[in-house]
């Protein structure tokens, strides 16, 4: 049999579950919180890549502001790489609900020489990680319009676009010829 409701125990019901939602909520962001931690960039160039035990989380700055990425507590393995820049790793230990910044300079490689060719990224993630031959190389807004590119040596190279959130990277393998373009586009 159904029970009619007045509007009284309307009320005292959705007060009752929004409590338990709210109890609940705060115990799950509680549990979140004693076993994530977080890790600052301050690293110049801003764009470089972020990589924490080998899997890209973003840039290292967004327009000068530096980037804030929660984390698991305990050990971690961060890269942070730039094409036209020396790698630099370090180990760093993440503690919960505490932020660890990492401030860098990267050393500057010498510059490349041509004659070469360009490579466009289109795609729908700005942020997903641009890798050409397993090396990072930036991300997909880096290289997305027709005055914006990357410039490699003429020859054939494997194009991965690893999306910063999940998803399926895209892999394709290319050619590169001397003062075209070459386009890879991620739907």
């Amino acid at each position: 049999m159904f029970k009619r409701s007045t509007p009284g125990n309307v009320s005292v019901r959705l007060c009752a579950l929004f409590g338990f939602l709210l109890l609940i909520g705060s115990q799950t962001l509680f549990a979140q919180q004693g076993e994530t931690g977080y890790l600052k960039t301050k690293v110049s160039p801003g764009r470089a890549g972020v990589l924490v035990d080998g899997k890209y989380l973003g840039p290292a700055a967004n327009f000068g502001f530096s980037r804030k990425y929660i984390l698991p507590v305990g050990e971690h393995e961060v890269t942070l790489t730039e094409p036209r820049y020396q790698d630099y790793s370090t180990k760093v230990t993440i503690e919960a609900g505490k932020t660890t910044v990492i401030r860098q300079s990267l050393q500057a490689l010498p510059p490349a020489k041509g004659p070469f060719g360009m490579l466009r990224t289109i795609g729908p993630d700005h942020f997903a990680a641009v890798f050409v031959n397993g090396k990072y190389m930036g991300h997909v807004d880096e290289f997305d319009n027709s005055q914006e590119r990357l410039l490699l040596p003429p020859g054939d190279y494997t194009v991965k676009i690893v999306r910063s959130g999940s998803g399926q990277p895209h892999e394709e393998n290319i050619r590169l010829e001397a003062d075209k373009t070459t386009v890879v586009q991620v739907k």
